[in-house]
Parts: C-alpha cells; structure tokens; sequence
C-alpha cells in the first residue's frame, strides 16, 4: 500500500530531508509540496533542491497542495501548522505535526481538530530520543529525592523558540514521574544572586550557536554521585524517518491524537 505524502516547509531544511526520506521509501510517494506565500520556491520542482524531478510542484496553495493526499508532515511554524491543520480536517487527511512552539490555547485547538482526523504530535519525531524520555521517565521515579534535575539543551543559530520543545518534553516527563507540574516547578533562566538551589525545581539551560542539529542531556545530580542521560543527533534524517513510521502508524487509525510512545509502543 502507497502512503500519499504531502510535506509543509518543501524548500526547508526539514522540508528537503523530509521529501528526500519519502523518495527513498518504498512505501510511500511525495503527493504535495507546501511553501509560505511569497517563497521563491514556490512553482518550482519539488524534487529541484536534490537535482531530481518530483512531477509535484511546490505551491502555496493549501487546497491544491493537499487535495491529492493522505497525509501531511509538518515541520513549520505553529500559525502555519494550524492553517494547514483545518485543511487537514475538511479534506479527511491525517497528520505528523513535528512544530514546537504551540501555546497551550494552540494545543487545545490541535486536540479539537484531533476529534476529526488523526494527528501524531510530538516535538522530536527521533527513534531515540522517544527511547530517552522512557529512561528519563525510569530514572526520575527512582532518584525521585536527593537529586537536582538539571536540562542543557544545544542547537543550531537559526532555531527561533527556547528552551526546545524536546528539552520541555524531557521536562514534562521528568515532572509527570515525580507528580510535579512543569509550570510550577521549571527555571528558564538564572542571573545575579539567585539564593540557593530550591530541590523541587527542574532547572533548564539553553544553548545556540552554529550548525548543532540538536543535542539534551538530563543531569540528576546528588552528593557525591551525578547521573547524565544524552542524546546527540548529527543529521536531521533521524526525524524524517521516525516521522514515516508515525504515517505508518496513523494509517491505521480513523481520529484522535497520538505521540511517538504510541507509534514505537512503549506507552
């Protein structure tokens, strides 16, 4: 069975190793290619970034792009991303949503939509990473005192939100293990004489700065003994194919809305 894929952001990084991943995969043909208004890229080949023609042209035309397809990956903007969700929904397409950055009021609209079409969320679409957020999971509930929790996150000079939406995931998931709130306990920034480090705090760092594709590391750290858990990505092609399995997965599904636990089964 062919999966008919459409692809948001074509003429993006993500979006050209998303298109790439698509073509190389046997179960699954490029259907669509959106791009903002405006894009020098639209009207162009799809494929033209690769020296390959796709026969799908590059169009900001939400209606047309989708109209011949099943599925949408969309790695945007979150305005962006719920403009082509609403689509999504009156054309009976399924979507893989790899934008961070919603505001909780976005995410109540995205579950809203999900009543309607089936949609996979997740703010890190990497085989890897989702096996990391088990361990952390694992590891929060045994070192639940006596360890401070810190999260350092690094990516490329061009990522607009902070901390990343991957760094806030590990974040959540340490907090649910503990029976903690994020809102309540997290610390976004520390400067001048801050008084001493409050044990019920997830604290987190940020960094930016040349090509790094996205690198987290979770510190437990207790006296005398301190507790890192890592993952490193180096190409963007971990999330590409991690976001085909999430179209393999919602083939199977009518409505609702998943993460990548429920794609790989380790919920």
């Amino acid at each position: 069975m062919m999966h008919k894929i459409a692809i948001a952001g074509a003429s993006g990084r993500m979006g050209q190793m998303l298109m790439e991943a698509v073509r190389a995969a046997d179960d699954c043909i490029l259907s669509g290619a959106l791009d903002r208004v405006g894009s020098p890229s639209v009207g162009t080949d799809a494929g033209a970034f690769s020296g390959q023609s796709s026969g799908v042209m590059i169009t900001s035309d939400l209606q047309q792009g989708l109209l011949s397809s099943q599925f949408l990956i969309d790695f945007t903007r979150p305005e962006g991303t719920l403009a082509h969700l609403q689509v999504c929904r009156e054309l009976g397409i399924s979507a893989v949503i790899g934008t961070t950055g919603f505001t909780d009021g976005q995410k109540a609209e995205i579950t809203r939509i999900a009543q309607d079409i089936a949609i996979m969320m997740a703010p890190n679409m990497s085989v890897g990473v989702n096996v990391t957020l088990k361990l952390l999971e694992m590891a929060a509930k045994a070192l639940s005192t006596g360890y401070d929790i810190e999260i350092v996150e690094a990516h490329h000079r061009y990522k607009v939100d902070a901390p990343s939406g991957t760094a806030l995931k590990m974040g959540e998931v340490i907090a649910d293990a503990l029976g903690r709130d994020l809102k309540e306990c997290a610390v976004y920034g520390r400067e001048g004489v801050t008084g001493e480090r409050d044990p019920s705090t997830i604290g987190f760092a940020t960094i930016r700065g040349g090509d790094i594709v996205g690198d987290h590391t979770v510190l437990f750290a207790g006296i005398g003994e301190r507790i890192e858990i890592s993952h490193k990505s180096s190409s963007r092609a971990t999330y590409a194919q991690g976001s085909l399995r999430a179209v393999r997965f919602l083939a199977t599904q009518k409505a609702g809305l998943f993460d990548m636990f429920d794609v790989l089964g380790l919920k």
